[in-house]
């Protein structure tokens, strides 16, 4: 399927939100080297597959659960779950090479944010070790809203907090659940294929845009720009 980035009007866009894991942060990778390692009971290949396959799938479901729990006020059974699964080092953090000067060139036009289901403790955390606080205007954290992404609601409060329309904001992440809660929210999706996410089920779930990385969106608006 063709991307449609021809659609985003990026000379238009008033505010943009990145996702963390796996789209700023390359902690994917990390997840699946923690949990790889309490698993290598079953073997080197094995258990690093498996790992893998864990971590991708725990997305979208942990993010539902967490909401439920949320709602039941038990979250933080979810979360020392998910806690689990992507290590126990929150202040361990990788940068996805090419994001720092993607994000310096944006901050200088629109507003930027932090859409994430982290904790604000780990967002301000990662933000802080890469000097990255002073580019963003806040953080939307899994504190900050009821319902998590999937929901739209994380991606509407982030445009509320700008006094801006969803339609006006792009979200960039690396799974469906972001361009899910992007496009729910009537926002616009950028994928990026530095996660866990793939191809054709990030087009399915309805991104407008789909790049190999974070980093490369900088080419692109240059691109455009000349």
């Amino acid at each position: 399927m063709a991307d449609l980035h021809a659609s985003i009007p990026f000379d238009k866009i008033r505010a943009w939100f990145f996702d963390l894991d796996g789209t700023l942060m390359d902690t994917d990778d990390q997840s699946v080297e923690s949990l790889a390692q309490r698993l290598r009971f079953l073997g080197e290949a094995r258990a690093h597959h498996l790992a893998r396959h864990v971590v991708m799938l725990s997305e979208t479901p942990m993010n539902s659960v967490a909401t439920v729990l949320d709602m039941l006020g038990v979250d933080p059974l979810a979360f020392a779950l998910q806690r689990m699964l992507r290590g126990s080092d929150p202040y361990d953090f990788r940068i996805i090479a090419g994001v720092r000067p993607l994000l310096q060139h944006l901050a200088e036009k629109v507003p930027l944010a932090v859409v994430s289901t982290r904790s604000q403790e780990a967002a301000a955390a990662f933000l802080e070790q890469h000097n990255l606080e002073g580019l963003f205007q806040f953080v939307v954290s899994r504190e900050s809203t009821q319902r998590l992404k999937p929901h739209p609601q994380p991606v509407e409060f982030a445009a509320a907090q700008l006094g801006l329309d969803p339609a006006d904001c792009v979200m960039v992440g690396d799974t469906t659940v972001d361009v899910r809660s992007a496009r729910r929210a009537g926002a616009w999706a950028v994928a990026v294929l530095c996660g866990f996410g793939e191809s054709p089920e990030l087009h399915r779930a309805g991104a407008h845009l789909v790049l190999p990385s974070t980093a490369d969106l900088l080419g692109l608006l240059d691109d455009r720009a000349s």
